[in-house]
Order: structure tokens, then sequence, then C-alpha cells
């Protein structure tokens, strides 16, 4: 049996506005640029070795009806105004011949930074579990980062993308997603 193995990611981000509720999440993906794509979402696994390369690189990879590997945020809303958010974190070790983790969030109520935040911190916490470190839930995820990310004993590094915006006036369908894109060469 062949083992499909990631060998690279980008990430994306779209929001996409319409009376239908699938078409404002189709013109959300039109806007991350993955919409010709069959997705396929899984599980939060970042492989052994796979590179984050641009989205601008990415797409170049993609071609319509691909079957493509997303770990995938959504979040919808019709209701005027209403705050909603799509994050994924990412947390990679700093020896890339282990694996990292990839955390997907979505929600209400948000920005974006605060999203991509708890997203990436999510991924951090998953991470450092396997790594037998603690990370202190009682700290904010900006102190914490600050030691088990940018100190030079740097066990691992993380990110984030997010998507967040208003409900439309109009009360029309409101979909963000954001996306960690697999691709296998």
């Amino acid at each position: 049996m062949q083992k499909i193995v990631p060998t690279m990611m980008f990430f994306t981000k779209g929001v996409g506005y319409h009376r239908n509720k699938l078409q404002s999440f189709e013109l959300a993906l039109r806007d991350a640029g993955i919409e010709k794509c069959n997705l396929v979402t899984i599980s939060s696994i970042f492989p052994p070795d796979c590179k984050i390369i641009s989205k601008q690189e990415g797409l170049k990879h993609l071609a319509p009806g691909q079957i493509t590997f997303v770990v995938l945020a959504r979040e919808e809303t019709n209701e005027p105004a209403r705050l909603i958010t799509a994050a994924i974190g990412l947390a990679q070790p700093k020896d890339k011949k282990q694996y990292g983790y990839i955390s997907e969030h979505h929600g209400f109520g948000q920005n974006a930074r605060q999203s991509g935040d708890f997203a990436e911190d999510l991924a951090a916490t998953m991470l450092a579990s396997t790594l037998g470190i603690e990370l202190d839930p009682d700290k904010a995820w900006d102190e914490r980062k600050q030691h088990y990310v940018a100190g030079k004993d740097r066990l691992f590094v993380s990110r984030s993308i997010a998507k967040a915006t208003h409900g439309h006036k109009d009360g029309l369908w409101t979909t963000v997603v954001a996306a960690a894109v697999m691709l296998v060469d």
C-alpha cells in the first residue's frame, strides 16, 4: 500500500458573501484560491520534513478536480454585524525530522489576532505535550510563546493564519475559511 505523506504545505484564508449559505462557502474558498479542488479534511499532524511554501507557490501545484487534503476551519453566519472567525495554528518542532501539530479554530466574537493566537496556542500545547514540555495554562500565550518558541533553547516554532469579519449588513450568508493545504509531489 502506498503511503501518502505530504511534502509541502501552504496556508490560505478567505471570505465569501451570498444569499445562499453554500454559495457563500464557495466564494470563501474562491477568495482563498482553493475552490477548484475536491477538498478532503484531515486532522492535525504536520508531517516530518514537510516544507512550508507560499500561497502563490502552492496554488501553482493545484489542478481543477484534484483531491486536496486540508486542515480546514470554517465559520458562517447570516446575522448582520456578528463577528465570525476561522484560524489555523501550527507548531513545528525545531527538529524537522519530528512531526508537528496543526490546529483549527472557528467561532464568534474574536478578531483575527485573538483567533490566530488561540489556534497557535492549541497547536503548541498539543506539540509540547508530545515533547514532554509543560506549558503553564495559567500564563498568557504571549508569555509562554516567549519562553518556548523565541528563547535561545527554542524547542519549536509556531505560527497561525486567521480570517475574521462581521456578518454582512444586509443579512447575506457570510463565511470565513482558513486552511492548511497539504501537497504531495
